[in-house]
């Protein structure tokens, strides 16, 4: 007997992602769309029930600061992200994507998807790595933002320099192919090399041309430290003379003597946006950063390639001014055991994985400034460490703010096969379970609808993601039935690889991934490209 439904969630509390109190109401699923949302609909018209007795039901989280991209060919079924309830990954952050590749980053970027993940890079534009993809198959859904570190890097390599007319018409090219093939829009990281060679006109002309087609300019802000005030002026100009949406990437304030100025960020905030600017941030709710171990080296001694760089870092004529800026750094962290390194390339060094730069070092029998030296030019700069480095009571400040929404900045791993090497940042299995369960639950820092709806429609609605981050009929059935009760975070700094607690359903376009608590093995993920002000 064909049934009205294909799947009925029943008995649950429905938080519909608009920061509505919860209502008891079901969820009746037909093909890849929300059918209904009404009381005590009768189970014999579904084919499958889902009793959610008890639970939340909530729209499918949307991470909208996620570095995965590779890591979707190596293991399609996104495990660590799909199992915190995150439905939609929103990757190419921070500047840096696995395309454009031309002549100019193609070692680069071959080296980084075989040696590291034995993936063949086999694409050119992001419409070929998207097709990957989809070919692939993929259990969440996918879109990405264009990196500007990449697209520099592919026009005119890692040269410390502006553009010439030529290069930044070819830069723009590139913007405009794929804003037309799909991309949401245009991503910086100005604390990494080359985006950090950039300066606000390079900036503002590339985000006019991706502004043309609705995109949003993230950044990762050129400092979050002491030039903290600096760095968000220049992103707020840049948005403003582009006419963009702005995203500022993972809102933090790092080292003690910055913590004070959260007031005046998050004032600042609020000021453009009643001045009419569309502006959001995101954050993870860890009090540790992590990133690549060459950010404590000057940006001039990392222009050109690998080899280059690594040559410089070796150069005893350089060595009194590269020692001079590592000390600012370490004065800034503070102490080198508040630094553990988390990834590395080769399996030689695998035994550092986990321990601090001080610990390390020691057992070397070499000082922080030669281990560091030694270890990036062993590597191939392929270095990456956890910084421990931000405050509490700021992370809750901003996570508060009603411009600011939930952000993992990690990836979607795995704790088997290749995904899961090394001790990544717990956030990458954590984020979402953390917010609902330590802080919403435990806390009581926000209502549990204000954070479901800092994880969906405020996203979704920033990102033009129609369709998605709401509880509505007609819309997709990207669904996550978790149990406010349970709901936590068990991945840590020791033990990164852990699943969370208390989600044991989610449906990603109306086929469930997570069925009491284990993976399908489905992949009805979808690539969402932009299309039009609309992404489908």
């Amino acid at each position: 007997m064909e049934r009205d439904f294909d799947i009925l969630i029943k008995g649950g509390t429905i938080y519909d992602g608009l920061g509505n109190p919860g209502k008891a109401l079901d969820v009746a699923v037909r093909n890849d769309k929300i059918k209904a949302l009404a009381a005590d609909i009768d189970p014999a018209k579904a084919s499958r029930v889902i009793d959610a007795r008890g639970m939340a039901v909530a729209p499918g989280f949307i991470d909208p600061h996620s570095h995965t991209d590779i890591e979707l060919l190596v293991n399609p079924r996104g495990e660590s992200k799909i199992r915190q309830g995150v439905t939609t990954e929103i990757g190419g952050n921070c500047g840096f994507t696995l395309f454009p590749v031309s002549y100019r980053n193609w070692e680069e970027k071959r080296g980084y998807c075989d040696k590291k993940y034995g993936v063949p890079l086999t694409w050119r534009t992001m419409s070929e790595f998207l097709e990957h993809l989809e070919y692939r198959g993929i259990s969440l859904n996918y879109a990405t933002l264009i990196g500007h570190s990449t697209v520099r890097e592919c026009v005119f390599g890692l040269q410390d320099r502006p553009p010439t007319p030529e290069e930044m018409a070819a830069m723009k090219n590139l913007v405009r192919e794929d804003m037309e093939k799909g991309a949401l829009g245009i991503s910086s990281g100005l604390i990494y090399i080359p985006g950090c060679y950039a300066d606000r006109n390079e900036l503002i002309e590339l985000c006019r041309v991706a502004a043309a087609y609705g995109g949003v300019y993230t950044t990762h802000m050129r400092n979050e430290a002491d030039q903290l005030a600096e760095a968000v002026e220049e992103a707020i100009t840049i948005a403003s003379e582009a006419r963009i949406s702005l995203q500022i990437s993972h809102l933090k304030l790092a080292y003690p003597r910055n913590w004070s100025k959260i007031h005046w960020v998050l004032s600042r905030i609020s000021e453009v946006k009643a001045q009419g600017m569309e502006i959001l941030a995101d954050r993870y709710p860890y009090t540790a950063t992590s990133t690549v171990l060459s950010a404590f080296l000057p940006p001039w001694i990392q222009e050109g390639t690998t080899s280059e760089f690594l040559n410089r870092l070796l150069d005893p004529a350089l060595e009194g001014k590269i020692r001079e800026y590592i000390k600012a750094q370490e004065e800034k962290v503070g102490s080198w055991d508040n630094v553990f390194i988390s990834s590395v390339l080769g399996k030689e060094n695998e035994r550092l994985v986990g321990k601090s730069i001080r610990e390390a070092s020691e057992e070397a029998r070499k000082e922080p400034y030669l281990f560091i030296r030694d270890l990036l030019v062993a590597e191939e700069n392929q270095v990456w460490m956890i910084n421990f480095s931000l405050n509490e009571d700021n992370f809750k400040r901003i996570i508060q703010h009603p411009l600011v929404v939930i952000g993992s900045d990690g990836w979607a791993r795995a704790p088997y096969g290749p995904l899961g090497r090394d001790k990544p940042h717990p956030r990458s299995y954590g984020t979402f379970p953390r917010m609902l369960g330590r802080y919403v639950r435990e806390e009581k820092i926000m209502t549990l609808e204000q954070a479901i709806a800092k994880m969906t429609s405020l996203t979704a609605r920033k990102f033009g993601l129609y369709g998605r981050g709401i509880l509505r009929e007609g819309f997709f059935a990207d669904c996550v039935v978790f149990d406010p009760d349970r709901v936590i975070d068990r991945a840590t700094w020791t033990e990164p690889h852990r699943y969370p607690e208390g989600i044991p359903y989610v449906l990603v376009n109306g086929v469930l991934v997570v069925f009491e608590g284990e993976h399908t093995g489905a992949t009805p993920g979808r690539i969402l490209r932009k299309n039009h002000g609309l992404s489908i």
